[in-house]
């Protein structure tokens, strides 16, 4: 059962599909059972409660998703001016939640019973409790979801939450080094069609609260002290050690793109011919693989200079990051393909340059692939083992040669 599934188990509300009535590309066709749930909730329209419903699932451990242009009784009424509406959400998410929900929530256009509706994605948040934040951190500023309604926190849910986040945020952490420069950077976003401005620190968040670069520009300025370790060893142990590449001390943008490249060079495809078919294989799922780089490094906890690293032996590649799961997020959620990043400013900045497409689509795509028994928890550390296909070294023999596998 993939993850999709699972959700679909859990909640009992929603089974999606993607569109095949001609729909535009990254346009998927939902069906819904017609009732809100803890996680989904239903507005026909853009109305004044949408950052009540917002800080909700932010403060709430897994999230949730909020469908604008359906309305209470699950029927599809459409969202006049789609684009405009769209805007108006990030803006008013951007501006009027505090602290900063950027990095954690996502606004997408999907369908429903081929009507056009808005989908907004909220990840649990890690500096909570959030609030509206012409109220302040107040009874009538703060929100928490109960079942299927939004409700207001008691003063002593807010000072007993607040009393137990308060992470370490690589955004208030000065960077090392001073005069950065960040041309790697703004290649990538232009790339994208994206352009960094003069404020461009500001609206990405890569300042303290004091006004110098914080970890966070540090990390995706053109020079910086943080790698990527990837090592190849010949055997199923760390003995023998045939090569080590590291790959950073630049934009972490380029480093991700170097090591995922560098994979792409290992990550063999070998060839099954049978009597109807011809069939390619690489060692491991490639987008499996791609995606669980990419989380290792968007939520490596950098406040303990520690990096990930990737192991490539005779039998698995290994992907390793430090922290474990965030603070609030259980197991169950993980695998439910709860999204609660850890680092939120590194979230917002991979989705902007397309190396992360929607909060918790990464684990959707690697449990499409695998199981959970992929995934170790050993203190401190998420470990991601990816075994080796079946008929890989059959197909590449003792001594690495690429040969063909022919099935009799």
């Amino acid at each position: 059962m993939n993850c999709r599934d699972k959700k679909n188990e859990l909640d009992e509300k929603i089974n999606e599909e993607l569109a095949e009535d001609g729909s535009p590309p990254g346009v998927e066709e939902e069906k819904y059972v017609r009732a809100e749930s803890n996680r989904i909730e239903f507005k026909r329209e853009l109305n004044e409660k949408l950052e009540r419903s917002v800080v909700a699932f932010l403060n709430t451990g897994e999230g949730g998703l909020i469908y604008i242009g359906i309305d209470d009784d699950g029927k599809a009424v459409g969202v006049p001016n789609i684009d405009l509406v769209q805007r108006q959400i990030v803006d008013r998410i951007k501006y009027n939640i505090s602290p900063s929900a950027l990095g954690l929530f996502d606004v997408a256009v999907e369908k429903s019973d081929g009507t056009p509706v808005i989908k907004v994605i909220v990840s649990s948040g890690t500096e909570k409790p959030y609030y509206l934040r012409n109220q302040g951190r107040s009874e009538r500023g703060c929100f928490i979801r109960i079942g299927s309604s939004v409700q207001p926190m008691t003063t002593q849910m807010i000072d007993d939450l607040y009393a137990r986040h308060r992470p370490v945020s690589l955004g208030n952490i000065p960077a090392p080094r001073k005069s950065l420069t960040f041309e790697q950077l703004e290649i990538y976003y232009q790339s994208k069609k994206l352009r960094l401005n003069e404020q461009f620190k500001t609206s990405l968040e890569l300042l303290t609260p004091d006004g110098d670069d914080n970890f966070v520009a540090y990390m995706l300025a053109d020079e910086n002290g943080i790698s990527v370790k990837v090592a190849k060893y010949a055997g199923t142990d760390k003995v023998d050690l045939i090569e080590n590449y590291e790959y950073g001390y630049c934009c972490l943008i380029k480093a991700t793109n170097q090591v995922l490249d560098r994979l792409d060079v290992e990550n063999r495809t070998f060839t099954k011919i049978t009597p109807k078919t011809r069939i390619e294989k690489q060692m491991v799922d490639r987008t499996a693989l791609r995606e669980a780089v990419i989380n290792a490094i968007v939520h490596n906890d950098y406040s303990r200079n520690a990096v990930p690293t990737v192991e490539i032996f005779s039998d698995r590649i290994t992907i390793t990051s430090y922290g474990g799961l965030p603070e609030g997020l259980s197991r169950e959620s993980f695998f439910e393909c709860c999204s609660m990043p850890r680092n939120r400013e590194l979230m917002r900045v991979f989705r902007d340059v397309g190396l992360v497409e929607q909060l918790g689509s990464g684990m959707g795509r690697i449990l499409n692939a695998y199981d959970r028994s992929v995934f170790k928890f050993t203190g401190d550390f998420l470990i991601v083992v990816f075994p080796f296909t079946n008929g890989f070294h059959a197909a590449f023999g003792t001594n690495g040669t690429d040969v063909t596998e022919r099935e009799t």
